[in-house]
């Protein structure tokens, strides 16, 4: 429990050094040319969950480049853990369960939605891309698929 506290407090404490709008004294040490675009603030999820940390002694922090073809669907699926995402190029519209549904344009950050049954979908002539970061489990999956 320790060890999952202090990572968490690592990841604070870089996050909030690196996604300053104002730079930071150390940041102010880096390069000149260097510069820094807050892309997430949040404190919930894009369906307005709050966002909480893993509570587990198996910690796993995963980042991954999801690509969705043009009219291609994910299919319905949730997170059993925190996921952050950004669109890199494209846009996906997220569908949730009660109809409700979002679209992500490329250059956009969310808080993925956790725990709840989503589509997503690339209703574009582009792929779309995705780079996702999960705050998980050691050996849990990032999703489950709904089974038919």
């Amino acid at each position: 429990m320790l060890k999952s506290a202090c990572i968490a407090l690592t990841a604070i404490a870089l996050v909030s050094v690196f996604c300053q709008a104002e730079p930071s004294p150390k940041a102010a040490e880096y390069a000149a040319a260097v510069r820094v675009k807050p892309l997430l603030q949040a404190t919930t999820t894009a369906s307005g969950q709050p966002i909480q940390y893993p509570k587990t002694d198996r910690p796993e922090v995963r980042m991954l480049m999801v690509e969705i073809p043009p009219g291609t669907e994910t299919g319905w699926h949730k997170h059993p853990s925190h996921c952050y995402a950004y669109v890199v190029s494209g846009a996906v519209t997220v569908e949730l369960e009660n109809g409700k549904s979002t679209t992500i344009q490329a250059g956009q950050a969310y808080a993925e939605v956790f725990d709840t049954w989503h589509n997503g979908k690339n209703s574009g002539t582009e792929p779309c891309k995705i780079l996702m970061v999960v705050n998980g489990e050691e050996g849990v999956p990032i999703s489950q698929m709904r089974q038919k």
